[in-house]
């Protein structure tokens, strides 16, 4: 609780700026549903600076523009939404949108575009709110260089930062989404490209997205969330150049994938994270050349996945490298480095002349006792991992890389 106060109140000193010279109240400020509907097709309000207080504000008219300096504030009364989109081809760019409330009939959001495409929304600040920005059936997007960030204590009190809902060709890039349920969540959403975004400190994920097909998220930060990131049901996922760092906690992944198949992950760094990529029922999976280091366990990888490539990563100073929970494999390492690899290299070519196995018989024996973790570390365990290593009896006798580097890459 403590840790949550100090971010809020680190947050509100970061806007305080925003309300100086804001009016106290709307007495002073035009009517802004009269000003926009006011406008012609392709025609752009320059939205005078103050504190607009004057219920949900619609947009009807395809192609208008709506800017603001930093001191233009729509304010939700924590009672109802605050801008809905409902014509094509409309830009919002540089406003404060603050207090939609929370609802658990409606999700309440501070900009909605419902039905329409060709948008862009940029340079807003978004404080406050149930939802950040709620995109329905809303195709050939833009959402950019915003601010999205609440101060949710529990999932059920509040929504996500960006939410999309059957909404197709959307590009999210360079918002930093902070305090949300979800940071950034899709549904039903083909065709994303998300890339240069900070989500962090969110109570459930970074990002989250289902059924949302040939999608790519690249040069993100997913950061102190509840978990990373959480791709489920879906197929042809580029995941490249992200960072998945400090995500800790019971049920905390930097990556879980859930029920994908044929996708790559490449050139990732996960870093502290519980479990850096859990893996269950996903299939034809390209993981190469990421950096997986200091995380409790650095891949779990269940029987049900099959027929993926772990090639060209490194595995660091993790407590488990691989974790399974069965003998049967189907799962290709090859020309991995890893940390613990005790192994040589005679020949001279990079690669170890003995083969590593990477799952320890202790990581099995966590899998049926968590408890037993307490003896991490122990002579008994040291022991128990070496007997093993000199005749495998447990460990999946084909979960094996047969050519470990021998250096980083």
């Amino acid at each position: 609780m403590l840790k949550r106060c100090v971010i809020v109140f680190a947050t509100l000193l970061m806007v305080q700026s925003v309300y100086a010279n804001v009016p106290v109240d709307n007495q002073s400020t035009p009517l802004l549903q009269e000003m926009i509907d006011s406008l012609g097709i392709g025609e752009t309000l320059e939205i005078p600076d103050g504190l607009y207080k004057q219920g949900t504000i619609n947009i009807r008219t395809p192609g208008v523009t709506l800017k603001g300096s930093n001191r233009v504030v729509l304010d939700g009364e924590n009672k109802h939404p605050i801008l809905i989109i409902k014509a094509d081809n409309v830009h919002i760019k540089g406003m404060t949108f603050q207090n939609t409330g929370v609802s658990y009939i409606r999700d309440h959001a501070a900009i909605e575009v419902r039905n329409a495409k060709h948008y862009v929304i940029e340079d807003n600040l978004l404080l406050n709110n149930f939802f950040g920005i709620y995109l329905s059936e809303a195709d050939s997007g833009l959402v950019k260089n915003n601010k999205v960030y609440a101060f949710g204590t529990r999932e059920a009190n509040t929504g996500n930062g960006i939410h999309l809902w059957n909404s197709h060709f959307v590009t999210m890039e360079n918002n930093h989404i902070k305090g949300h349920r979800d940071g950034i969540y899709l549904e039903f959403a083909l065709n994303a490209i998300i890339e240069h975004n900070l989500s962090e400190e969110n109570l459930r994920y970074g990002l989250h997205y289902m059924f949302s097909d040939r999608s790519v998220y690249r040069h993100n930060t997913f950061r102190k969330n509840g978990a990373g990131v959480a791709v489920m049901y879906t197929k042809r996922v580029v995941m490249n150049h992200n960072t998945f760092e400090s995500n800790w906690g019971p049920a905390a992944y930097g990556l879980l994938l859930k029920d994908i198949d044929d996708s790559i992950i490449r050139d990732n760094i996960f870093r502290e994270n519980t479990i850096a990529i859990y893996s269950e029922g996903s299939n034809g999976i390209q993981i190469h050349s990421n950096t997986i280091e200091q995380n409790g366990w650095g891949v779990k990888l269940f029987a049900n996945s099959t027929r993926n490539e772990f090639i060209n990563n490194s595995f660091i100073d993790n407590t488990f490298d691989v974790a399974t929970n069965s003998r049967q494999h189907y799962n290709t390492f090859y020309q991995n480095y890893w940390s613990k690899y005790q192994g040589f290299d005679l020949v001279g070519d990079g690669f170890g002349d003995v083969p590593h196995r990477p799952v320890r018989l202790y990581s099995l024996v966590v899998e049926q006792n968590p408890v037993s973790l307490i003896l991490h570390r122990s002579l008994f365990i040291d022991v128990l991992d070496l007997a093993e290593r000199i005749i495998p009896s447990l460990t999946p006798e084909t979960l094996v890389d047969n050519k470990p580097l021998m250096r980083r890459p």
